[in-house]
């Protein structure tokens, strides 16, 4: 325990960064369970040692362990909560918890045989944590943690504070709301570098890696967290990010999915259902008519790709592996992209 304990004040003190996300501010910090999910890199890790920073510093009612670390000194979550529940513990932050083996039933037996005890957990596997949600819907309250907006791109970038808007003060009061920002910057001159690279904060550390780290993102996603849940083939890894180059050029599109299964050599449920799990992970943006009740196995009216930046990325790692015939392929798409 001493030794997380040291870790947990060395990660305190090598504390930084000055952008504070305001997610801080809207999650319910009392729930005796929370979860806070989110892609790799999005900035979670950063969140919650703000708010201990914040709320209690070096506290030894306080403690924040990684499930990345290789030398975790316990055999479980369970011993380690009975274990710092002896030394007076209050408090557990317990970080990419989806990196531990039978973690849904540990919280639940955490949750049941130590009351007093609160419980952050935060995983990076979107699609592992959302299969895991109606097993822990009576004890735990999840949020979701999504990207940098715009509007934190430009705080970060430009030194200055915009207002937060909702999109009704938006559509009532656009011309004064515009006017309000342009005498504090121009957005414009923001907008194509965000597009490149702003949607993760993690280009703070190097801009030039940044489209490889969010390509290893996608296969980490493809290989890992979408083989977990939906039981991927794996002679379909390639067939997958094959599919993804080829609509980060043409989106948005609606897809043909019988022609699509066809020329991929997968059935319509298969397309179907890793266009849903890629959407679940962050990659897509999926467009639904008002009538379709059972989205997981309808058909989309439009494909998106989730955020731009994935479009460079993807590019990005394609370009280095050669050309692709595409043509055919393209047709076998979409009846027609706007």
């Amino acid at each position: 325990m001493e030794k997380l304990i040291k870790r947990h004040r060395l990660l305190l003190a090598n504390l930084t960064t000055s952008f504070r996300r305001k997610l801080i501010d809207e999650i319910s910090w009392d729930e005796r369970m929370l979860g806070i999910k989110g892609s790799r890199g999005v900035g979670k890790t950063t969140l919650i040692l703000q708010y201990i920073n914040e709320k209690y510093q070096i506290s030894e009612e306080c403690l924040y362990v990684n499930m990345d670390d290789l030398s975790f000194p316990y055999k479980n979550l369970v011993e380690l909560a009975e274990k710092f529940t002896q030394f007076g513990g209050k408090i557990l932050f317990i970080d990419e918890i989806h990196k531990q083996a039978n973690w849904i039933v540990q919280l639940k037996n955490i949750y049941d045989f130590f009351p007093k005890l609160k419980i952050v957990f935060t995983g990076s596997s979107i699609l592992e944590l959302d299969h895991s949600k109606a097993d822990l819907s009576r004890r735990a309250v999840m949020y979701y943690m999504q990207g940098l907006s715009l509007r934190e791109f430009i705080q970060i970038e430009g030194k200055t504070k915009l207002q937060k808007y909702s999109l009704t003060e938006i559509i009532e009061n656009h011309e004064k709301i515009c006017f309000k920002i342009i005498e504090k910057i121009n957005p414009l001159k923001y907008l194509s570098n965000y597009i490149k690279y702003g949607y993760f904060p993690y280009f703070l550390e190097n801009i030039k890696t940044y489209s490889i780290k969010l390509s290893e993102l996608i296969n980490q996603i493809i290989e890992h967290d979408l083989s977990y849940i939906a039981n991927i083939d794996k002679a379909h890894y390639a067939k997958i990010k094959r599919f993804l180059y080829l609509l980060s050029h043409y989106v948005p599109v609606k897809p043909n999915i019988s022609k699509l299964a066809g020329q991929m050599e997968m059935s319509r449920a298969t397309i179907t259902k890793y266009i849903h799990y890629l959407q679940k992970a962050d990659i897509l943006t999926t467009i639904y008519s008002d009538d379709k009740k059972f989205k997981s196995i309808s058909k989309p009216e439009k494909v998106l790709l989730h955020h731009p930046n994935l479009y460079f990325a993807i590019a990005n790692e394609q370009a280095n592996k050669g050309s692709i015939r595409e043509t055919f392929f393209v047709k076998q798409l979409s009846y027609h992209h706007k």
